[in-house]
């Protein structure tokens, strides 16, 4: 499945909370597909005072005192949703999307260990280590199997723990998943960015130098070192959850050519192309992505 051109601007509740902890109930318009504006920016750096129905949660993971932003289950019955952040970023990215998704799905943003609030061990987490702390982590909120979406390097972790824990993943979105072989390197990954950057909304800067800051340069490289050294091919073979990839159709480090590869590789995936978007597709695209994770779901739904 593609999508051929962009969508109207529909209207959410994304609005900016008061630092009180009470969220506005006006309803505020999603940017356009690649657009984000100073009010997701705003919502993005809000953490940890509630902001348009998110709120921040800390619990004991794995021996880390790890940060959550959640919303409230709005009642639909419908499984939650799981958003997984790329290796050099946090929830704060994520939270439009969250936001977007809330009126339907009870969602959760978890930070990975070292990014974002959560507790920074000692070491960098590698691909397998981050989805063992994610099953620690569903486990310590007693969910699943729910509706996980990762994205960037999240899409690793997502695929790996979808491959090893089955019964923990009702959906998969593997959103921008890294790495394409044709620039599996800290070179290639880091040139691909560069280009992305350029075609990204300049707004999201303050997110990533907040981002790069909690989890310390050593990290960020550490964490990149892990991604080109993971064949996620391995683990796009064994996924038995109906599966989801999807890009931007800008997207410089998630080529059409690597994306169709891993759908290919996923039994039974399908794909979607976001016109006007780029990598932060689950940023600049909320509404858009939102759609899609829906029509994923629906079938399952009411099945």
């Amino acid at each position: 499945m593609s999508l051929t051109r962009p969508r109207p601007r529909p209207r959410s509740p994304l609005a900016a909370g008061r630092r009180s902890g009470a969220a506005s109930s006006a309803p505020h318009p999603i940017s356009p597909a690649g657009r984000f504006g100073l009010a997701e920016l705003r919502l993005a750096l809000a953490a940890p005072q509630p902001a348009a129905g998110l709120t921040s949660e800390f619990r004991l993971v794995a021996g880390l005192r790890s940060h959550t932003r959640r919303s409230a289950d709005p009642g639909t019955g419908a499984p939650p949703v799981l958003l997984v952040h790329g290796l050099a970023v946090s929830h704060r990215y994520l939270t439009p999307l969250a936001v977007a998704l809330s009126t339907r799905y009870p969602v959760y943003v978890p930070d990975l260990p070292g990014f974002g609030l959560t507790e920074r061990p000692g070491t960098a987490y590698d691909v397998a280590r981050h989805a063992a702390y994610l099953a620690a982590w569903l486990a310590t909120y007693r969910l699943g199997p729910v509706c996980l979406l990762g994205h960037s390097f999240g899409a690793e972790v997502a695929a790996r723990l979808a491959a090893d824990r089955p019964d923990l993943v009702h959906a998969l979105v593997l959103a921008g998943p890294t790495s394409d072989p044709a620039a599996r390197s800290r070179r290639g990954q880091f040139g691909r960015w560069l280009v992305d950057t350029l075609r990204e909304a300049p707004a999201q800067a303050p997110i990533l130098l907040r981002d790069v800051w909690d989890a310390r340069p050593w990290r960020v490289y550490a964490t990149l070192t892990h991604s080109v050294r993971n064949a996620i091919e391995a683990d796009l073979v064994r996924i038995a959850a109906p599966t989801l990839v999807v890009a931007g159709a800008r997207d410089p480090v998630v080529p059409a050519a690597w994306r169709e590869q891993v759908a290919r590789l996923v039994p039974a995936a399908r794909t979607v192309s976001v016109p006007g978007a780029a990598h932060n597709v689950a940023t600049t695209a909320p509404a858009q992505v939102t759609d899609a994770i829906r029509a994923l779901l629906t079938p399952a739904l009411k099945g």
